[in-house]
């Protein structure tokens, strides 16, 4: 099944290949930190920008693909229900592992996939991590093995490669927590009539 998917990321562009979807890739470009500005301000919590990222970038994106579904997807990582951004800096991402260090906290994913302009299914999936208590010199040496532009795209934890070894338990789904809930999309479509 073809579909557009409205970002850049090579891992849910890999997560749809590994599923067989024919996937045109066309990032929506949208100002992501602005948007997390304004809803903060408005005293949204991160499930509620999570949703609203994934909703603003699939309908962005539609517009340019009429009558093609696009698919449209944000991640966000909630401690104590508090955003917690990517990092701008490789001493901000060593500043939030150091915040996430032996504690417990949620990465939201949420799926919205649009047609001509307007939403027509969306999802958000709830994952539980815990990162184990690690000292500052096994962060550092973590960090170290990361290229900057991967760390600066994705944010502080590479579930799909060495970021595993970060955690004590994660309680969810693999492909959901690596930024797609696959699993509820192919069910949405399973049923989809053109």
């Amino acid at each position: 099944m073809k579909i557009v998917l409205a970002s850049k990321s090579g891992v849910r562009k890999q997560i749809l290949d590994k599923y067989g979807f024919q996937a045109i890739v066309s990032p929506s470009n949208v100002d992501e930190d602005q948007i997390k500005e304004s809803l903060l301000h408005k005293g949204a919590d991160p499930e509620i920008i999570s949703k609203n990222l994934a909703e603003l970038k699939s309908i962005k994106v539609s517009a340019k693909f009429p009558d093609l579904l696009v698919l449209g997807a944000d991640s966000v990582v909630s401690l104590d229900s508090k955003l917690i951004n990517k990092p701008s800096s490789r001493q901000e991402a060593l500043k939030i592992l150091k915040l996430l260090n032996g504690k417990k906290h949620y990465l939201i994913s949420s799926v919205c996939i649009s047609k001509n302009s307007s939403m027509i299914w969306n999802h958000t999936d709830k994952s539980e991590l815990k990162m184990k208590k690690l000292s500052d010199q096994d962060l550092a040496t973590y960090l170290n093995e990361i290229k900057t532009e991967t760390l600066l795209a994705y944010g502080v934890y590479q579930i799909e490669a060495s970021g595993l070894n970060l955690f004590e338990y994660i309680k969810g789904d693999k492909d959901s927590i690596m930024g797609l809930p696959i699993k509820q999309i192919k069910e949405y479509l399973k049923n989809y009539k053109i």
